[in-house]
C-alpha cells in the first residue's frame, strides 16, 4: 500500500512486533520468536525436544539449539516443518547431533510442471523482494520477521524430511506427546497445524501471521487459492484452542479472543475475494478493480491486517488472472502493440523524447512518482540504453518506496533502483 509516511509505519510495526522472546507458553512448551525471520516452537517430551521449524540458518538454528538445551536440558528428537519454505526450514542442519526424525507433508496440490524452468527470474525477483541486497537502513524488516540471515552472510542449512505424509491427517504420539497434524494449504499447498489436545495448543504455520497475508507472492508463484485458505482458516477456528503459535509474529491467548482474531483475518480474505468476483462478473478489468477495491474501515484498522507483506491490490489481481486469465473482455487488447511501437507513437505524439524525459523530471519535482515512472518506462522501451530516463526511474523508484508500507513492494523498489544505476 502506497500512503504518506508509509516507511515509517513499517518501522513501527517492526520494532513494536518482532523483538526476540522466548516465551513459556505452558508448561513444557515454549514458543522462540524475533530470533529468526520466522519463529521456532519447542516442545519437550519424555527424553527429548519436538521442534516445530529451525529458523531460517544454520547459524540461528545453532542459537536456537542453545536455548533449547538451556531451557530442557534434552536434544531434539524430532523435527515438524510446517511447510516447505526456507525461512522455516534453512537451520535444519544445527539439529543433527539428536538424530531426530524429521516430518513434513507433500503437497495438497503438486506445482506446475516445468516450474524449475523459471527458477533464474524467480531467484532474482526473490533476490528483490527479500532486499537481500539492500542496507539494514534501506530493508527496515521482512514484513513478517527481522531480516533472514543469508543478508548477513549466513548459511541454509536444509535437511531433506525422513518422514513425508500424503494424507490430510495424521495422529501420533511422539516422544509421550499426543499430536495431530492436519494438511491445511493456504500459503503453501504443504501447509500444516500441529494440535497439542492436552495442552490446547495449536501451532498454525503461516496460515496465519499478524499482518496482511501475502496472497500473492511478487517474486512469482502459482495461485494461492483464497477460497481454499478461507477453508483452512474455518479448520483453525473449530479447536478448543487456548494458544495460537504463528510461524510469523506473537502468540494468541485465549479461544475467544484467537477465534476473533482468525475470523476478522478470514472475513477480510473472503470479502476481498468476494468483492473481486462481483466485479469481474459485471465486466470491470482488473486495472479498475485493484485501484477500487479496498478494505471496509473496520478491517483496515486492525493491527494485524496491516499492508506491511501482502497487498489487497495485488491479491485483487491474483484473483482476476487466476479466474479469467490475462484478457480483460476489451477487444482493443486482443492483440496489442508491442511495448516499442507504443511507447514510439505516444513519444510521437506527445513531441518527441525531450518532452517526454521533461514532464518525467516535473513529475518527480511535483512528487508524482507514479507518474513519472510510467513515462520512463515509456522512453526505456522505446530505447533501453537511455541512460537519462534510467538514472530518473531509479530516483523516483527511491522516491516511491518512501510510502510502500509492504516490505515486499519497498524492498522490490529499492533494489530495482540501484540495479538501474549498475
Amino acid at each position: 500500500m502506497l500512503m504518506e509516511q508509509g516507511g515509517r509505519k513499517l518501522r513501527e510495526f517492526t520494532e513494536a512486533s518482532y523483538q526476540e522472546t522466548h516465551t513459556k507458553v505452558t508448561d513444557g512448551i515454549w514458543h522462540i520468536s524475533g530470533l529468526g525471520h520466522s519463529n521456532a516452537v519447542v516442545i519437550e517430551g519424555e527424553s527429548g525436544v519436538i521442534l516445530i521449524d529451525t529458523l531460517d540458518s544454520l547459524e540461528r538454528g545453532r542459537k536456537l539449539l542453545s536455548i533449547i538445551r538451556e531451557k530442557t536440558g534434552k536434544e531434539v528428537g524430532t523435527v515438524i516443518y510446517t511447510h516447505g519454505h526456507p525461512d522455516h526450514r534453512g537451520g535444519a542442519g544445527a539439529f543433527l547431533e539428536g538424530k531426530p526424525e524429521i516430518i513434513a507433508f507433500a503437497p495438497k496440490t503438486a506445482v506446475l510442471e516445468r516450474t524449475e524452468r523459471l527458477k533464474d527470474i524467480q531467484n532474482l525477483r526473490g533476490f528483490r523482494q527479500f532486499g537481500y541486497g539492500l542496507t539494514d537502513e534501506e530493508n527496515i524488516s521482512q514484513g513478517i520477521g527481522p531480516r533472514e540471515g543469508v543478508a548477513y552472510g549466513e548459511h541454509h542449512a536444509f535437511v531433506p524430511p525422513s518422514v513425508v505424509y500424503d494424507q490430510d491427517q495424521v495422529i501420533r504420539e511422539i516422544d509421550g506427546v499426543r499430536l495431530e497434524m492436519l494438511r491445511l494449504p493456504g500459503e503453501t499447498e504443504d501447509q500444516i497445524m500441529v494440535w497439542v489436545p492436552e495442552k490446547k495448543v495449536l501451532c498454525c504455520g503461516d496460515n496465519y501471521y499478524g499482518c496482511f497475508p501475502n496472497l500473492y507472492a511478487i517474486r512469482g508463484s502459482q495461485y494461492r487459492d483464497l477460497a481454499v485458505w478461507i477453508k483452512s482458516l474455518d479448520v483453525l477456528m473449530s479447536y478448543p484452542a487456548e494458544y495460537l503459535l504463528p510461524g510469523h509474529t506473537g502468540v494468541i491467548y485465549g479461544n475467544d479472543t484467537i477465534k476473533e482474531v482468525l475470523g476478522n483475518f478470514r472475513t477480510a480474505i473472503d470479502y476481498i475475494l468476494e468483492k473481486t468476483l462481483e466485479g469481474m462478473n459485471l465486466g470491470r478489468s482488473e486495472d479498475q478493480l485493484a485501484a477500487e477495491i479496498k478494505l471496509p474501515p473496520e478491517y483496515e484498522s486492525l493491527p494485524y491486517l496491516g499492508e506491511y507483506y501482502g497487498c489487497v491490490e495485488w491479491t485483487v489481481r491474483a484473483v482476476y488472472t487466476a479466474y479469467l486469465g490475462w484478457f480483460d473482455g476489451n477487444p482493443t487488447h486482443l492483440h496489442p502493440f508491442s511495448p516499442k511501437a507504443r511507447a514510439d507513437k505516444r513519444t510521437v505524439l506527445m513531441g518527441g523524447r525531450t518532452e517526454v524525459l521533461n514532464a518525467a523530471r516535473k513529475a518527480c519535482q511535483e512528487k508524482e512518482y507514479q507518474w513519472c515512472l510510467e513515462l520512463c518506462d515509456q522512453l526505456l522501451d522505446s530505447d533501453g540504453d537511455d541512460r537519462e530516463a534510467a538514472l530518473l526511474k531509479s530516483d523516483a523508484l527511491k522516491s516511491i518506496a518512501v510510502y510502500e508500507t509492504s516490505a515486499n513492494g519497498r524492498h522490490y523498489y529499492l533494489s530495482c533502483a540501484k540495479e538501474l544505476r549498475g
